[in-house]
């Protein structure tokens, strides 16, 4: 529909609602009159949020110029509530001001928007941002058209495979995996061979959800091609496609190909769900050769990050002492049982695995720039720094700040400081901002905390979840979380969920 069709849509749309209450209409008032007085940024996040449930045209005029606003948090509240219409007006408002729109941060924000509230709407301005200058307008034009279950775009998803973009590349792949696109499957192979570890994630998770015959032959080409994380994954698929579960042995793979090829069906989800049943059995009675493994969790990465809390709470002892009696520790304190069991990891990596360790209070502390290889050197440094690792400002030091001596006591330089430690584990320098350096060469993080944030740009856990997973989007790094102490629980539990990885409780 041309856009003086659609105004004049809008328009009578809105004459045949009924006067917007007094209530909705004083608030946008009140909005229009406060805002701009308010600078602290926790106010101004308040005032935005005072619009929630507004179904006014009115309030998408007030909050799109937020959009550009400098402050993350500021903007991000005004996507939220630009995300939560009921009303067709608002809705519709929304979709045309992204029509008319040329600035980046606007056509982002409302893309998000559209994406958040799954609005339906107009189809044209949305496909129309898949041609955008910016990388980042296309990424979230994808996002946008695959909440609505856009099949009408799915053609320009399969162009898009072929982007200069890689995160375009990503969310092509993974925007015609939502729709369970057919289309996807040849894309998706010829991804197998993209430059980028991250497009190629994308690929072997879209052939493994949409199953096609075709793909076999070419994941096992790729199987042997590949190593670590992406090796493993690929043997999922095929099991996926196949429902045999030969792992990562490519010479059981062929074979099995070889005399079942000419009469392969793929199996149905009945037969696929018992096969997915007793590949997790088995997977608990095997545990594959050279994998790393810390405290329990075994990856086959090759490529891995430790973020190990050295905050004061770390200081403490072990409640629950039984659970750790065999383990040789020299002491029952959290930090004893955590650095004794990060040496060991280190000194059982083989040599083809590159690493670097994390550890974080209130300050974050890499052990090496970037990550390293796991050769007789790199491992004995690493365990040396293990060893010496110690929790900073804990209870026993209360004592020297009870005396007055704050600075020995080192107080302030002991709180917990998780968000920032998960975005340098991510490599990001300044969240919120556009995402330029998101091929990150770690494919595997172990996270070990207490899980209680005190400290950072960001304490509260469920905001420390949304932009780790925000961030992680673009980077696709399998995030395993370890937790130990008495905080709850939960907050380790989603983060290692939300990004592909695996929880474990260590106890009290």
């Amino acid at each position: 529909m041309p856009l003086l069709l659609r105004r004049l849509a809008l328009l009578a749309a809105i004459c045949l609602l009924p006067t917007l209450g007094l209530a909705d209409d004083e608030i946008v008032k009140e909005f229009k009159k406060y805002f701009r007085k308010f600078k602290d940024t926790p106010t101004r996040v308040e005032a935005i949020l005072s619009l929630q449930g507004t179904e006014s045209v009115a309030v998408v005029d007030v909050l799109v110029p937020i959009l550009d606003d400098k402050e993350r948090e500021v903007r991000e509240a005004a996507i939220e509530i630009l995300g939560s219409f009921k009303e067709r007006p608002p809705i519709d408002h929304v979709f045309l001001i992204l029509e008319e729109s040329k600035d980046d941060m606007e056509r982002l924000g409302l893309l998000q928007a559209i994406a958040l509230g799954s609005y339906s709407g107009p189809s044209e301005s949305l496909i129309a941002c898949l041609e955008d200058k910016n990388w980042d307008v296309r990424r979230r034009a994808i996002q946008a058209l695959a909440s609505r279950g856009e099949t009408a775009a799915v053609p320009s998803f399969v162009a898009l495979c072929g982007d200069k973009e890689s995160a375009v590349r990503c969310a092509a792949l993974e925007g015609l995996t939502a729709l369970k696109a057919p289309e996807v499957v040849d894309p998706a192979i010829v991804a197998l061979d993209d430059g980028v570890w991250q497009v190629r994630s994308s690929a072997i998770a879209a052939l493994a959800v949409v199953r096609d015959q075709r793909a076999i032959e070419p994941l096992m080409a790729h199987m042997e091609a590949e190593e670590g994380r992406l090796q493993a994954d690929i043997g999922e698929t095929l099991s996926e496609i196949t429902g045999k579960n030969f792992g990562q042995s490519i010479e059981n793979w062929r074979t099995w190909w070889g005399r079942t090829k000419d009469r392969f069906q793929i199996p149905s989800d009945e037969e696929l769900a018992k096969a997915r049943a007793a590949r997790a059995e088995a997977r608990e009675r095997y545990k594959p050769s050279g994998q790393a493994s810390f405290h329990g969790i075994e990856t086959p990465s090759r490529s891995i990050l430790f973020i190990i809390d050295v905050s004061g709470s770390m200081e403490a002892e072990v409640v629950e002492r039984e659970r750790f009696a065999d383990g040789d520790y020299p002491s029952m304190r959290r930090m004893d049982i955590v650095k004794t069991e990060l040496a060991r990891t280190v000194e059982g990596l083989e040599s083809y695995v590159e690493f670097n360790i994390l550890s974080f209070a209130t300050d974050i502390d890499r052990w090496k720039k970037k990550l390293v290889p796991a050769n007789v050197l790199n491992k004995k440094s690493a365990v040396d720094y293990a060893k010496k690792l110690e929790a900073i400002g804990g209870a026993s030091k209360e004592r020297l700040a009870g005396a007055g001596l704050g600075g020995s006591a080192n107080l302030e330089k002991g709180k917990t400081n998780t968000f920032g430690a998960l975005m340098a584990g991510l490599e990001i320098a300044a969240p919120g901002e556009m995402d330029e350096d998101y091929e990150v060469e770690v494919d595997t993080i172990f996270f070990l905390s207490d899980g209680r944030p005190t400290h950072g740009d960001l304490v509260d856990t469920d905001d420390i979840l949304k932009k780790v997973k925000e961030a992680n989007d673009l980077r696709k790094v399998v995030i395993h979380t370890i937790a130990i102490g008495e905080f709850q629980k939960s907050f380790m539990e989603r983060l290692a969920k939300e990004n592909g990885g695996v929880f474990v409780d260590l106890g009290r």
